[in-house]
């Protein structure tokens, strides 16, 4: 199927590019692709304008913010293979490079970028979890100005987030991992590249271990288990969860890998943490 018609618009600026979006409410934004142009070719999204952004400048950086709050900061446009393949990810927050990995297949992430995967908010998608787990944010322009949106404000439905149709995401920033602290992440996909039938983040520090999941709920779901017995964990992470049936998996199965996935991950944290010391 081919896509419904669009104007497309290459702006040369920021600013001209946030222009467009605030004078077409129906227009969306062009990065990687990987997400809107196979819903343009199914005919799932319409918009009256394509707004590339990719002739834009210095939206491709990677860089590790210091200070007080350190972590990695990730531009709009650059591809998850970069940030895969980055040393600095990998230094600074080991958990961004171990969820990239399962995303889709080389090709994609080569063209793919990862803000633009958490502006699509797809919650069977890997960063979103992260950005969540991690208590991240992201970055936007718009008419009024940049403001900060936390992950924890950032995906409010399926497949929706609260960036305004006139604002453009610039950046995404992933706090860096304490010292001490261990990761893990785990998923199960009927093949490897397809989207995961369930997925499992977790991040254990000192006495805290909190678990995220993708593909289970509406939206990334982080359940705190502190506390909780290591056997009893992923019973523990159920109460709080809410599997669906859907053509791929009936909610009975997602829950046994949601279960059997929990205390993967928290157990392979813990072991990466002892590492860490």
């Amino acid at each position: 199927m081919k896509p419904a018609s669009f104007d497309y618009v290459r702006p040369g600026t920021l600013a001209e590019a946030v222009a467009v979006l605030a004078a077409e409410p129906n227009a969306k934004v062009l990065a990687g692709g990987q997400s809107l142009i196979p819903l343009l070719s199914m005919r799932l999204a319409s918009p009256a304008v394509i707004v590339d952004i990719n002739g834009l400048p210095g939206l491709d950086t990677i860089s590790v913010v210091e200070g007080d709050s350190p972590g990695v900061r990730v531009g709009a446009l650059a591809r998850h293979s970069a940030v895969l393949a980055s040393p600095e990810v990998q230094r600074v927050q080991p958990l961004v490079p171990l969820a990239l990995s399962h995303v889709a297949h080389p090709t994609i992430r080569n063209r793919g970028t990862t803000v633009g995967s958490l502006v699509h908010a797809d919650a069977a998608a890997e960063m979103p979890l992260v950005l969540t787990l991690l208590g991240g944010s992201l970055e936007v322009e718009g008419p009024d100005g940049r403001r900060t949106i936390a992950a924890a404000d950032l995906f409010v439905g399926p497949l929706e987030s609260s960036v305004h149709h006139d604002e453009i995401a610039v950046s995404a920033f992933f706090p860096a991992l304490p010292t001490g602290a261990g990761v893990a992440f785990a998923e199960i996909a009927r093949r490897h590249g397809d989207y995961a039938l369930v997925g499992a983040a977790a991040l254990v520090e000192a006495d805290s271990i909190r678990v995220g999941y993708l593909s289970v709920s509406e939206v990334p779901t982080v359940v705190d288990l502190s506390g909780t017995p290591l056997e009893e964990m992923g019973e523990a992470a159920l109460q709080r969860l809410e599997p669906a049936d859907d053509i791929h998996a009936t909610a009975k199965y997602r829950s046994q890998l949601a279960r059997v996935l929990t205390t993967r991950v928290v157990r392979a944290a813990m072991e990466n943490a002892k590492g860490a010391r």
